[in-house]
This record gives structure tokens, sequence and C-alpha cells, in this order.
């Protein structure tokens, strides 16, 4: 009998801690490279364009794409980072192509069928909550108003949050339509939709912000306004 009690007591003991490691690795490990990889992208785009090398979109449908067009930037690059204040001011994301399971691991991933950063149609980028960075961990502090501010080397553009955090279900894929119907815009625009999983540690639904682009200017000019302290 005690060699019944003790093997399962060894055998509690050896589960409680494979299960502690497995948090370790989830809540911290994936974090640390998660960050590493993200610093990477980021210096990787700043030093492509400190040498004057931009990626250049290819030729899409923009806001009216269809599925047989092909994605704007190569898939799973970087082209562009994003930075909005409201989650701090030294928060800033690489946008990569696409949103494979291994390109957000990375940073933030741009839907490929959507439209090309600042043009006519509706940019939607989708970003982990949790694991891999945390790049959206605060997605529920954004308000009306919220600055988010993308950089793809040749221009800063500056969009203004005109509603969310909207809550709905995975299958609702109409948020990232050219005008999506729930975000109260009636006309074509230059919008910008950011999306990620809910609740923190879940991924049962998807939280929503709509933003419009407000202005632009090139990187010349110096930071936007929105980045000023």
């Amino acid at each position: 009998m005690r060699v019944i009690v003790r093997t399962v007591s060894e055998l509690c003991i050896t589960v409680g801690t494979v299960i502690v490691l497995f948090v370790v690795y989830v809540l911290f490990w994936t974090g640390v490279k998660a960050d590493d990889v993200m610093g990477d992208q980021i210096d990787q785009l700043q030093d492509q364009w400190s040498k004057g090398s931009v990626e250049q979109p290819r030729a899409t449908g923009g806001a009216e794409a269809s599925p047989e067009d092909p994605a704007p930037y190569k898939s799973g690059k970087p082209f562009a980072i994003m930075y909005i204040p409201r989650l701090g001011f030294t928060w800033n994301k690489p946008v990569l192509e696409g949103t494979a399971t291994n390109t957000l691991k990375k940073g933030l991933g741009h839907y490929a069928r959507t439209t090309q950063l600042g043009q006519q149609g509706n940019f939607s980028v989708a970003g982990h909550r949790r694991t891999y960075g945390d790049p959206f961990k605060d997605f529920p502090k954004l308000r009306r108003g919220d600055a988010v501010v993308l950089t793809d080397g040749t221009t800063w553009f500056t969009y203004r949050i005109d509603k969310g955090p909207y809550k709905t279900v995975p299958t609702d894929v109409e948020v990232i339509d050219p005008v999506p119907r729930k975000s109260g815009y009636t006309r074509s625009g230059r919008y910008l939709t950011l999306t990620t999983c809910d609740p923190e540690w879940g991924h049962s639904h998807r939280l929503i912000v709509w933003a419009h682009l407000d202005s632009t200017q090139p990187v010349e000019a110096g930071k936007p306004q929105a980045l000023r302290r």
C-alpha cells in the first residue's frame, strides 16, 4: 500500500512539475523569444530603410480585391511598423504580410486580401492577445479618438479610432470588409481594422476596432504629432 501511495505521489509531483514548466513556457519563454524576434524584424526594417530600400507592394485589386489577387507584399515578411501611444510610448510592433500561425509569432499580421497601407479600402491587421509577446494584451484600453500610427519607411500614416473594442465571433469575417457593416461607416474610405482574441486567454470571440486615415506625412518631416511627447 505504501508503495502505491508513494508511486501516486511521485506521479502527481511529476505531472505538477510538467504543468508548471508548460505555464512558464507559455507565459514567459514564448514572450521572450517573440520580443527578440519582433525587435529583430524592426531592426531589419529600419536598416533597410536607412539604406533607401523600401519594399514596394505588388499590384492588386485594391479595395475590391478578389481571392485570386496576389498578396501585396511577400508572405511572412515585415513591411511596416505600428505604434499605438495608448498602449505606451515604447509600444511598437512590426507588421508582416499574412496571418499564418508562424507569422503571428513574429509580430502583427496583415490580412493579405485586404487593401494596402494608406490606400482606399480597409487595411486590416491581426495580433495575439496573449503569448508570443502579448502584442495586443491591452487591446480593451483602446478608445475612440486614439491614434494608431504606421510607417512603411517613406510615409507616416496616422489613423484615428472611430469604434471599438467591438466584440464578435471568429466567423464574423465582415469586420474586414472594405466598408465593414457594423463599423458605422457608410461609404468607401481609407480604413484600418485591428483584430485580436477574446477572452484574454481564450479564442472564442474576437475584439475589433475600426479607424479612419486621419493624416499622412513623409518621414523626412519627422514624427507625426501623435508620437511626440
